[in-house]
């Protein structure tokens, strides 16, 4: 490599890490603040929250990094055909291949980076997410514990807890069980505490109230009686694993018993081609930026900032990806669309490249910019002039 070529990696680089981390951090925080409920809602500690922010961010790495190398390469490329470092290398009968060796590099890396996160270590830390969130919904000592609050546990199912005291006790239990739609119970105690072994809420020094079909009421006092939770803690503690959480293997050789892919097999062969596209992105998306801005401009020219623009065709590739993903998930036709869209892009991209020209804006289109550019000006002249006087 090139000095001049190091020159413009290293000026990319900086440019893709300034726009990386901050776009990485603002989607992050915006993620783990959606969970911010695990902590709310089941009582889980501060440190459980944290860990399950820090697994969420190989989720949203893969999301960031295209763009952010696009901006990075335009951003970059921008400032040096401001600086008209461009147009010193084309004067000196530089090709554009000394700006495109560099970044198309950087490129195969960085996708790299997107293929491992995706396909390995997504898959995982998916995997230990929701196996966190189905221990904290499991986790009855945190779902009851909170005072003077209607606690849902299931289906027909209430708990309320009046206060706690030391080593667990707690006080002024309310429970409300209308699973039985032939039978209705309200218990009521004094005290209990929740048995972890045997997953049972254990009432002292209460009643329990019965209301039959028929409207009549028996009521039972009892000096201590266990409120079994067993079925409700199994039914809540099982991690659900999706598609989404599969590893490419499983995604290659699915369990024909897993219960997920028999409902919805499709979803694994959405998910499979997916996994097999959209490495491919951050190349893709650095044809884009490179066609947008790797040629030499005028500061007179009138067109779009090169970020915006290559903004703009992103946002339309990565639409039209997201509806044959999501079409994919229920027909099959939308699968080859998978491949036939990036393939497209690419070959219009690197056709563009190769021919040497520069992405214009049509003639009719540039007029009426230029006019509106004009209107705008003269506007806004006048009505300074308007306010001098």
């Amino acid at each position: 490599m090139t000095i001049l070529q190091s020159y413009i990696l290293r000026r990319v680089v900086q440019m893709f890490l300034s726009a990386l981390l901050p776009v990485l951090g603002i989607i992050w925080t915006t993620q783990a603040l959606q969970r911010i409920n695990l902590v709310t809602d089941t009582g889980q500690s501060i440190g459980a929250f944290v860990q399950l922010a820090t697994l969420i961010l190989p989720t949203v790495i893969p999301l960031v990094l295209p763009f952010a190398l696009a901006i990075g390469i335009t951003q970059a490329l921008a400032t040096m055909n401001n600086d008209s470092e461009l147009t010193v290398i084309e004067s000196a009968g530089g090709s554009r291949g000394i700006i495109l060796r560099p970044i198309l590099g950087l490129a195969l890396a960085v996708s790299a980076v997107s293929f491992t996160v995706d396909n390995f270590l997504e898959p995982v830390v998916r995997q230990e997410v929701r196996q966190m969130i189905a221990s904290a919904n499991a986790d009855l000592l945190s779902s009851v514990v909170q005072e003077n609050t209607f606690r849902k546990i299931a289906d027909g199912l209430y708990i309320q807890i009046g206060g706690r005291r030391g080593g667990g006790v707690l006080t002024g239990i309310f429970v409300g069980d209308s699973r039985d739609p032939n039978v209705e119970f309200v218990y009521y105690a004094r005290e209990g505490a929740v048995d972890e072994k045997s997953s049972a809420l254990v009432m002292k020094d209460g009643e329990v109230h019965r209301k039959l079909p028929d409207g009549g009421v028996s009521i039972i006092k009892f000096d201590s009686y266990a409120f079994d939770l067993t079925e409700m803690t199994r039914k809540v503690g099982a991690a659900t694993l999706r598609a989404q959480d599969q590893d490419l293997f499983t995604l290659l050789h699915p369990d024909p018993e897993d219960s997920n892919y028999q409902r919805r097999p499709q979803t694994y062969v959405a998910e499979l081609h997916r996994r097999l596209t959209e490495w491919t992105f951050p190349i893709i998306f650095a044809l884009i930026g490179l066609v947008v801005s790797s040629d030499a401009r005028s500061h007179r020219e009138a067109r779009l900032h090169p970020t915006a623009t290559a903004l703009l065709l992103m946002l339309l590739f990565r639409w039209m990806t997201f509806y044959a993903a999501n079409g994919a998930e229920e027909e099959q036709f939308f699968v080859p669309l998978m491949y036939v869209i990036p393939a497209i892009t690419t070959f219009l991209c690197i056709r563009q490249l190769a021919s040497n020209k520069r992405l214009v804006i049509p003639r009719t289109l540039q007029e009426k910019f230029t006019d509106l550019t004009g209107r705008i000006r003269l506007l806004r002249f006048g009505n300074s002039d308007r306010e001098a006087r």
